[in-house]
């Protein structure tokens, strides 16, 4: 059974929905114990990264989290999940999860014309090869709602990318760990197909 973590961040009944049409039997649980057994882990989010962290560390959810990570079950970071599974974000100052090497960073855009947060469909571009990823093309859109954004400090855990004023990354991941900055569960047939690879998704990243 795959968990949908629920840590007092908006947008779990949309995700739990996207799955159930993908044939991914999800129940959304905020207790660690369900979230240590879950043989898959969904790690959605809408919401503040210091609100977020107060949650998961009141409720043990955190160790639960470290540990699915060190046990190689396959966990996907949505939005604000692939955010605070950094080390650090800079809002709220918070020190995040660690899955990944590097920081969240603020929008700091030059033209004023685009307006934060970076809101609606937009362009991504594969970097890398990754599994969740196949089948996806260059200039497919997904959905974003963000004013931060991940700044991965390897290179090599960057897999994919979106212009909006500048450059950042979309979709990162290390190991058993994938995330996306956009909403599969909100972008129509591109996001279902990425949902539908996570189902059977067994955590390897293929060379």
């Amino acid at each position: 059974m795959a968990v949908i973590v629920d840590y007092d961040a908006g947008n779990l009944r949309s995700v739990q929905r996207a799955c159930t049409e993908v044939g991914l039997a999800a129940t959304i649980s905020d207790d660690p114990e369900a979230i240590r057994h879950a043989d898959r882990i969904i790690f959605p989010g809408v919401g503040a990264a210091g609100s977020a962290m107060k949650s998961i560390r009141k409720s043990g959810v955190d160790v639960a989290l470290q540990h699915a990570f060190r046990s190689g079950v396959p966990i996907l970071g949505i939005c604000l999940g692939l955010q605070i599974s950094l080390e650090f974000s800079e809002e709220d100052g918070q020190t995040t999860l660690g899955f990944l090497p590097g920081k969240v960073c603020r929008f700091q855009l030059r033209n004023r014309d685009l307006k934060i947060p970076h809101m609606g469909w937009n362009e991504v571009e594969v970097q890398r090869r990754h599994p969740l990823l196949e089948g996806i093309h260059n200039g497919d859109e997904f959905y974003f709602v963000h004013s931060f954004f991940p700044e991965p400090e390897i290179p090599t855990t960057i897999f994919a990318s979106t212009q909006y004023g500048r450059e950042f990354c979309c979709a990162a991941g290390l190991d058993n760990f994938f995330g996306t900055q956009f909403h599969p569960e909100k972008s129509g047939r591109v996001g279902l197909g990425l949902l539908d690879r996570f189902r059977n998704w067994d955590g390897q990243i293929a060379e």
